[in-house]
């Protein structure tokens, strides 16, 4: 099999980005961000960014470079996915994507659905009509409009709600219309490895929270003050702990309370992670523990 790139996939604090890099330094490789929330130049420790030792020793790529008062969108990855295998490829790398959001590995494989860019104007219109109309009135509208798209989503999630009525306004079409379409995959045409790393839920909670003990220790609370005040819709604002340690910093929460339930949302994400990987990704090789220190020995049986 001919490997053009590879593509390590998994849930949180699974081991992955060590993977990567050690593969990096053996194979000559680059390590290309598949995370939505590594993107965000201001939040380096939240969001568990390699280090700045680490960039050192392997190129890496689409890290840190976004601001966090940006709007960044899987269509905008796919496009900067594009230009960062074109530049590994013509400097004779492997590329390495790694990372845990499954639509940014669905943006590589299979392609994304071609939805303009929604202009700011209409975002914020659709935000005040969802404030004037409320919740119900809102959800009441779209189901007229564009049935389709909300049978697929929860009535309490308000930004795929948004979303959704944002593409309805801005090009007359319904969000499900748009979702029927399919871009070309970023690896189309590629010889791909394809892995996804799963510690045991005894190895993955322990080091969950072992790592954010560690983020509070190297300056969390100071990155969460920093950004304090952002927009509440912006995707940044979602990363893991950073609400919990906004409570903190306003005097809703104590410390140990922030940090827990912190964890305990970073765990619940883990779980959905892994559930949509094994909607998606059940082809995919899957790495025990023991198995992803030997990833390099696990590739070359793939080269074979």
């Amino acid at each position: 099999m001919s490997v053009d790139a590879v593509l390590i996939a998994g849930p949180t604090a699974s081991g992955k980005s060590a993977a990567a890099l050690a593969l990096a330094e053996r194979l000559r490789g680059v390590v290309i961000n598949t995370d939505s929330m590594q993107v965000y130049r201001e939040l380096r420790i939240l969001t568990a960014r390699p280090s700045e030792q680490d960039e050192a020793r392997v190129p890496h790529r689409l890290y840190g470079y976004v601001s966090a008062r940006e709007r960044y969108s899987a269509g905008r990855y796919q496009d900067d996915a594009a230009r960062a295998l074109t530049e590994a490829r013509e400097k004779n790398l492997l590329p390495i994507f790694v990372g845990g959001t499954g639509l940014y590995f669905e943006a590589l494989t299979e392609g994304l659905s071609p939805i303009p860019t929604v202009p700011q104007h209409v975002r914020s219109s659709v935000r005040q009509r969802f404030e004037a109309q409320g919740r119900d009135a809102f959800i009441a509208d779209l189901a007229r409009r564009d049935p389709l798209t909300l049978a697929k989503l929860k009535p309490s999630d308000t930004q795929r709600l948004l979303r959704a009525a944002d593409v309805l306004e801005a090009t007359g079409r319904p969000l499900s219309a748009w979702q029927e379409q399919s871009g070309k995959p970023v690896l189309a045409g590629l010889g791909l490895a394809r892995f996804v790393t799963t510690p045991s839920r005894e190895t993955l909670v322990a080091r969950i929270d072992e790592r954010f003990d560690r983020m509070i220790e190297n300056d969390a609370l100071k990155e969460a003050a920093a950004i304090r005040g952002l927009d509440p819709s912006l995707p940044a604002a979602r990363a893991l702990g950073v609400r919990e340690l906004w409570q903190h910093l306003g005097g809703e929460l104590d410390l140990q309370t922030a940090a827990d339930r912190a964890k305990l949302a970073t765990r619940q994400y883990a779980k959905r992670q892994l559930t949509w990987f094994r909607n998606r990704m059940g082809d995919w090789k899957w790495l025990q523990t023991e198995e992803i220190s030997n990833l390099i020995s696990l590739l070359s049986s793939e080269l074979s």
